[in-house]
């Protein structure tokens, strides 16, 4: 599978550990274990798809497959830690936990039941409560695009930017928020409509997009590992307001974001002003 710039493929050649101090090696094991459980919930996945079916049924069933590998999975390979998915109660352990894995079994279920599309993903991260609580391990699954994102090798740069001259902003295909459409035409932006936020997460890493834009409300794990792999990639991630993302909150809901290059950022968090201000 192809790679480019900051993007990490599906497969990598496992380095030794000696000589690693035992925190990193820790860290490490955690990076790879995020990125192989989206990867081999992304598999389950497409074999699932590949069987067909009635697309709300498929739907459903994709949400609880991945759900029960990756719960299973955890429970087995880190049985201290808690984990808070989209398909599973809330566990109020996970307030006084240490470790938190936060995970989006199927990201884009109204994709994953339209035939041909790829634009859908597995999310993978865990949230550490040390330093102050932070996400420290990330994937992002693409299977229909035989790709996974994640934290688990070191970052290289961000592709350069296309040289076009306006700026691609991707956009939910379903709900692209008011304010977005004002900040294109603010700055002669160019809208891209696209399913996962994994997915447009994806983009802005891959350099086929230059920003993600979004308010109107998300839950913790919609965004938890496409913001740490955004991150592990150099790019700049925060609220629209410019404030800190915060994970593993007792509430859930996340009420919008900002991923983009970190050339952009200044541009951009001063569009999002002046549009909201107008509004």
């Amino acid at each position: 599978m192809s790679t480019s710039g900051g993007v990490w493929a599906r497969r990598h050649r496992r380095p030794g550990q000696q000589g690693r101090p035992p925190e990193e090696a820790e860290r490490y094991d955690d990076d790879v274990l995020a990125r192989d459980l989206a990867d081999q919930a992304g598999r389950r996945l497409l074999e699932l798809r590949a069987r067909g079916g009635e697309p709300d049924l498929l739907r459903k069933a994709g949400d609880r497959l991945s759900h029960e590998f990756l719960t299973a999975a955890l429970a087995d390979r880190r049985p201290g830690d808690v984990v808070l998915s989209e398909e599973g109660a809330d566990d109020p352990a996970r307030l006084a936990a240490n470790r938190v894995w936060i995970v989006d079994p199927l990201d884009g279920t109204r994709e994953f039941g339209e035939p041909g599309r790829t634009d859908w993903a597995v999310h993978v991260a865990l949230w550490q409560r040390t330093g102050g609580g932070e996400l420290t391990a990330g994937a992002v699954a693409l299977p229909a695009q035989d790709q996974v994102l994640s934290t688990a090798a070191p970052a290289g740069p961000l592709p350069p930017a296309a040289a076009q001259a306006r700026v691609r902003i991707v956009v939910s295909r379903t709900r692209a928020p008011r304010f977005v459409w004002n900040i294109s035409d603010l700055i002669d932006a160019e809208l891209v409509p696209m399913g996962s936020a994994g997915a447009k997460v994806a983009a802005v890493v891959c350099g086929e997009a230059d920003a993600y834009v979004h308010a109107g409300g998300f839950y913790e794990w919609d965004t938890a590992a496409p913001v740490a792999v955004a991150r592990a990639a150099g790019c700049h991630a925060s609220r629209i307001d410019g404030s800190p993302l915060t994970y593993n909150q007792a509430n859930l809901l996340m009420p919008d974001i900002l991923v983009c290059r970190p050339a952009l950022a200044g541009t951009l968090l001063q569009a999002i002003r002046e549009v909201t201000n107008a509004s």
